[in-house]
């Protein structure tokens, strides 16, 4: 199994497939990577040289932000939001949906389950 970026990649998986299973790298990101390191797209990830396997971690870690990292700078990004209080930051604070949203009905995935109204009578 390879180890790339701290995380084990899958050796079935065609190469571009497996680096998704990365925080931080998408399917375009993943293309780019093997491109770079001269790997072909259609290589499984068991039948990577030592070569290949290196070349490929060498350039996720010098061209891009990946896992912890990654995690960390978007978790401070939030913290500052909140910190400064601005509309952004209120709304993760709240656990409400951030990018403007409907929160009428829907928006449960951020709300939470729904809790009934108590004290209301019926008429």
């Amino acid at each position: 199994m390879a180890r790339i970026a701290g995380v084990n990649i899958p050796t079935q998986k065609r190469v571009p497939i497996a680096l998704t299973y990365i925080h931080g790298i998408g399917r375009t990101k993943a293309v780019e990577i093997c491109e770079k390191c001269d790997v072909p797209l259609e290589r499984r990830v068991h039948e990577l040289t030592d070569d290949e396997v290196i070349r490929v971690r060498e350039a996720i870690d010098r061209d891009y932000q990946v896992e912890g990292d990654l995690r960390r700078e978007v978790a401070m990004n939030i913290k500052r939001y909140m910190d400064l209080g601005c509309y952004r930051g209120i709304r993760h604070r709240k656990g409400l949906p951030v990018h403007g949203q409907r929160t009428h009905t829907n928006a449960r995935t951020r709300k939470g389950k729904a809790r009934p109204i108590t004290g209301k009578k019926k008429v």
